[in-house]
């Protein structure tokens, strides 16, 4: 069975061959950006034998916010920045090249992220607080604006680049940030018009359930978003594989392994601190456990950028001996 069967299959829960495996880190300083970004991706898929490409979008986190907008009440001035903007064209770009080189062999997913957290990237997490305390339907205009933008991109993601998918990033939702129904009201929105465009284009969609900086989110927020696969933060949420498949309803589950991105810092978790024979018995009594239907394996979150590779590959290899 090829990767893309495998995975297309795991993600329809239909049978696998073996279980798909993907993890992915961030690339930083030239490997950020330009065709330098385009090459590490292929040697990072390659060298560990990865079943699923997801493209990171770094280097084009931060929504660009026009610096005429310096107060809550002028939100109401943004206006979408459209397809020929460097921060939609650069993304399509990466895309583009790199369904070119490896698009044949694997399904490749882009990373985009909700309207939510583009605008904190771009404006600053404690600002965009403070001006929803202050002028919430501003805020919320911009959000709408911003999700025709980030909804433009995962079109053109798919229909021009030729990705399979969108690996879409939800955040927002830990405890404490807003209630339910705060959230639902102000956020969801905005949520649902960047999915529903995606849907509109891929049947295969990835949810990712942001547990960054190890916070635990109100998970009850995300559990109906219409999305064909669902990754979260396992330890951080303290929900298993098992547990999240009914949680969200028998769809296809992706993660399994403990990993978050926290700049600078080691991380801890088997697959960083692990041996090669604690990985692959862990490997091996995931897929037991959970069973080969509908799985895929991969982490919380990103993996650390200088792992070494050879412990992805104890995951694969594992994963393909059952």
């Amino acid at each position: 069975m090829d990767k893309r069967t495998r995975v297309f299959n795991a993600m329809d829960k239909k049978p696998v061959d073996h279980v798909p495996v993907g993890f992915w880190y961030h690339f930083g300083g030239e490997q950020a950006k330009g065709e330098a970004c385009v090459q590490a991706h292929i040697d990072y898929v390659k060298d560990c034998d990865l079943d699923i490409l997801k493209i990171m979008c770094d280097s084009f986190f931060p929504y660009p916010v026009p610096d005429d907008i310096k107060t809550a009440h002028d939100w109401w001035k943004l206006q979408p920045i459209g397809k020929d903007h460097p921060f939609i064209q650069g993304q399509v770009w990466r895309a583009k090249r790199l369904v070119e080189e490896l698009g044949k062999e694997m399904p490749i997913f882009y990373n985009v992220f909700a309207p939510f957290s583009s605008i904190r990237f771009g404006a600053g997490d404690d600002r965009v607080m403070k001006d929803l305390k202050e002028d919430r339907l501003a805020v919320m205009h911009a959000l709408d604006v911003i999700a025709q933008d980030n909804a433009l991109l995962t079109e053109l993601l798919i229909t021009e680049a030729g990705c399979d998918g969108v690996y879409y990033c939800v955040q927002g939702g830990e405890y404490g940030r807003m209630t339910p129904a705060e959230y639902r009201s102000t956020i969801r929105p905005s949520d649902l018009y960047v999915l529903e465009r995606a849907n509109r284009y891929s049947d295969y969609n990835i949810m990712h359930c942001c547990g960054w900086a190890g916070a635990k989110n109100q998970m009850e927020l995300w559990q109906d978003y219409p999305v064909k696969c669902v990754n979260w933060a396992v330890y951080v949420e303290e929900m298993s594989l098992p547990e999240g498949r009914i949680f969200f309803g028998d769809r296809c589950c992706l993660g399994g392994f403990k990993s978050l991105h926290h700049e600078g810092q080691t991380h801890d978790g088997l697959l960083h601190n692990g041996t090669e024979e604690e990985i692959k018995a862990f490997t091996r009594d995931t897929i037991l456990t959970f069973g080969k239907r509908g799985l895929m394996l991969g982490a919380d979150c990103t993996v650390n950028e200088h792992i070494d590779h050879n412990r992805l590959r104890w995951v694969v290899e594992a994963a393909r001996s059952i």
